[in-house]
């Protein structure tokens, strides 16, 4: 089967699955309703369509997450969600704007593990419905907002183009997953509450960390906003006072002040995903465990695989994957196989850990239907896939 022949069943696939999917009764009524519930819970959201599509006919997605967190009543909550809804709005100029309100109010009020099934569900129905671009999703979010980038971004890297996080807090997540999707991190210099004016630069000296330890990607920018606590602007296109060298900052020593501009949505939109890269980073210990999904880019591993780290690279050239771990994943992985990326026509060589295999792919029509079905994404549909136990037993 030629390459030709593979796209037009890929493209074939799609149509398919889309027309049925945009006549789906549940959902055009979360969509029209603005709301969906997931294992006992709810998530409803405001939407706006501002402007024209790109040149490809479809939309950007910004899903802008609001502040407030614990929080009895909901009150607060609410109100940051209203705020929300327009916080951002005016530096888009072509885009699909939504604020998702959290399902619960609690401290981690956006990555509450229902939360993350209803993530999936809303880019879904945003693609299909309502004409959103896959490689032009964005997250970012405020204070709250930004504790929920946080925990989201290195779960869901690769339904995400880049991430913007403004005042809020890692709470220790681990950020090995980004490889390949670039993120923001803004604070203010004055914000001393939880340490987020030092934890924030540390984390962008761990993001360069990862890039000298994985030879490469985890592309960021930090910005510390000089003479700010918690509340700054980080959602125009103005430019503003920052540390000039934010790596440096300890939030005692004297501070060089440099001028930049610092909106999160500039930032966010200079970014497209590549949905097939090289290299692929996967922490399994940082997964959401109530999502269907089980893959990861052009990888896939049961949800009962939660431990360590695997590095994927694709040598197109010489038609092969040299996979290397941590020594700690705790269970099987597969490859998925895209003739996009690989002569499936020929013999592929696969290397996990030293050891090496041939294996022959076979391109099924029934991994393609699965992969589509899984992420309802038209770029990860792949043709073969293949287990490390199944090549350890050819």
């Amino acid at each position: 089967m030629t390459e030709t022949e593979i796209a037009a069943m890929r493209d074939s696939l799609w149509q398919s699955f889309a027309e049925a999917a945009r006549s789906d009764g549940k959902r055009i009524k979360e969509v029209n309703e603005r709301s969906m519930s997931f294992g006992g819970v709810t998530m409803k959201y405001g939407m706006k369509i501002i402007g024209e599509p790109g040149e490809n006919g479809l939309y950007p997605l910004y899903i802008a997450l609001h502040g407030g967190g614990q929080d009895e009543t909901g009150e607060i909550n609410e109100s940051q969600w209203n705020h929300m809804a327009v916080y951002y709005l005016d530096e888009i100029e072509s885009g699909i704007y939504i604020n998702p309100r959290a399902v619960r109010d609690t401290w981690d009020c956006h990555s509450n593990p229902e939360s993350f099934p209803l993530y999936d569900r809303l880019i879904e129905n945003m693609i299909l419905l309502r004409g959103a671009d896959p490689n032009r999703v964005y997250l970012l979010g405020f204070s709250a907002g930004g504790d929920g980038v946080y925990q989201i971004s290195p779960r869901m890297a690769d339904r995400f183009a880049a991430f913007n996080m403004s005042a809020g807090h890692p709470n220790g997540i681990e950020l090995d997953s980004l490889y390949n999707t670039p993120i923001q991190l803004q604070v203010g210099q004055n914000d001393i509450s939880y340490g987020r004016n030092t934890v924030t630069p540390e984390y962008g000296v761990k993001l360069s960390g990862l890039s000298k330890k994985y030879g490469g990607g985890y592309e960021h920018r930090v910005n510390i906003h000089l003479d700010r606590g918690h509340n700054f602007a980080d959602y125009d296109g103005k430019e503003h006072l920052i540390a000039a060298e934010p790596d440096l900052f300890d939030g005692k020593s004297p501070v060089t002040p440099v001028s930049a501009r610092t909106g999160a949505v500039s930032f966010l939109r200079r970014h497209v995903r590549n949905p097939l890269p090289d290299t692929v980073v996967w922490n399994l210990g940082v997964r959401a465990g109530m999502r269907d999904v089980e893959s990861f880019y052009w990888l896939s591993a049961p949800k009962t695989v939660n431990e360590g780290v695997i590095k994927a690279v694709c040598e197109r050239e010489s038609n092969s994957v040299v996979i290397g771990t941590d020594g700690r994943v705790s269970g099987d992985f597969s490859v998925l196989l895209s003739s996009r990326m690989l002569d499936l026509g020929s013999d592929v060589r696969i290397t996990v850990d030293g050891e090496t295999y041939e294996y022959t792919p076979k391109p099924d029509i029934g991994i393609m239907e699965k992969t589509l079905a899984e992420r309802c994404d038209p770029d990860y549909i792949f043709e073969d896939e293949v287990s490390l136990s199944r090549l350890r037993s050819l």
